[in-house]
């Protein structure tokens, strides 16, 4: 909140201490798209609790975060991206390559641990790859990470073009394990690590010099390179962040499926953006909290809890309510940083 004080006759600042004065509050703008988002969902909450049954019951709340845990994560690594004023398309077709080549190396013998560092690793160089075309070579964000989408995609068919089922015990293991957290509500690990990456995250972002560089790249990378900033080894981390995500990502859905196949996360990226978007962040970047992302999935998964708990509603609803929620968002953030100038 910021105050200025006017005369009550011209509305020009006054700031001699002898004339009347009022003080006229402006609300802080940035702060409203995400609290949008939470007073969104706290209605489509409080919809469902009173027009179904057990709904309000803990265990939907935990389930709507354990079921989206992929997409948090995911999202995760693309809200720095965008605060940057990028865009990353490559995050599903990583997924699918890191569950591919994760079942295949597992189905070949292959130790658990290695398996992890190798996918994660991968994943952590086709981001850098990409962010280091987009900044030495001055190629659209959309381009590079399409060519990303494309080269991804293109290596989990090469590997394998069927479902491969994963036997690892260790997998298997942590695929049953299940963490109770009272009674009869029980959560699975992955949604730990899905938290955990919220958490962590928003830190980096809040306490962080490499946060707040991202939020200067984002308001203008001009400026952040007159100030002396690295924007170009932080938007090369960006990216790298972004796909380390995406392949932890990957990881998380085939510990829950326990299984790869070349087109799983198949428009996990437009779900990712999504997201991102109806949790406030801007797309043209410099504004927004990793805390709206997590809102803004939570939205995108109780849309499907209300049709699941329907049961007579098209799953095409979804993508229905969430077009028109996008629109909705993208011309609040429009009437906001407009209202800013």
């Amino acid at each position: 909140m910021t105050t200025v004080d006017v005369t009550p006759a011209t509305g020009k600042k006054n700031n001699s201490p002898g004339n009347s004065r009022r003080r006229v509050y402006r609300p802080n703008t940035k702060y409203i798209p995400v609290l949008a988002t939470l007073v969104l969902l706290v209605i489509m909450y409080s919809s469902g609790v009173a027009n179904y049954e057990n709904f309000g019951d803990p265990s939907v709340l935990v389930n709507l975060f354990r079921d989206n845990a992929v997409l948090i994560v995911v999202a995760v690594g693309m809200t720095f991206v965008i605060l940057t004023g990028g865009i990353d398309l490559s995050v599903g077709a990583v997924i699918s390559l890191t569950t591919t080549l994760t079942a295949t190396l597992l189905k070949g013998g292959w130790p658990p641990l290695v398996v992890l560092v190798l996918v994660l690793l991968l994943g952590s160089l086709l981001g850098a790859g990409m962010g280091a075309v987009i900044h030495f070579f001055k190629v659209e964000p959309f381009i590079a990470t399409l060519a990303g989408l494309f080269l991804a995609r293109g290596l989990a068919l090469f590997i394998n073009q069927n479902s491969i089922p994963i036997r690892d015990k260790t997998w298997k293991a942590i695929s049953e394990y299940r963490i109770p957290l009272a009674d009869g509500v029980v959560t699975k690990p992955i949604a730990l690590v899905a938290l955990a990456a919220v958490l962590i995250a928003a830190a980096v972002l809040a306490w962080t010099r490499f946060g707040r560089n991202v939020y200067a790249i984002g308001g203008s990378a001009d400026s952040a390179l007159l100030m002396g900033l690295p924007v170009g080894r932080t938007r090369i981390a960006v990216y790298t962040l972004s796909g380390f995500c995406a392949a932890l990502g990957g990881v998380l859905f085939s510990i829950n499926s326990t299984s790869g196949w070349a087109l799983q996360g198949n428009g996990l990226e437009l779900d990712a953006i999504a997201a991102v978007v109806i949790g406030g962040v801007l797309l043209t970047g410099g504004s927004g909290y990793v805390f709206g992302t997590l809102l803004g999935v939570m939205v995108y998964g109780l849309i499907q809890t209300i049709i699941a708990f329907q049961g007579d509603l098209n799953a095409a609803w979804t993508r229905i309510v969430i077009g028109v929620l996008l629109f909705g968002f993208i011309v609040l953030q429009r009437l906001v940083t407009r209202k800013a100038k």
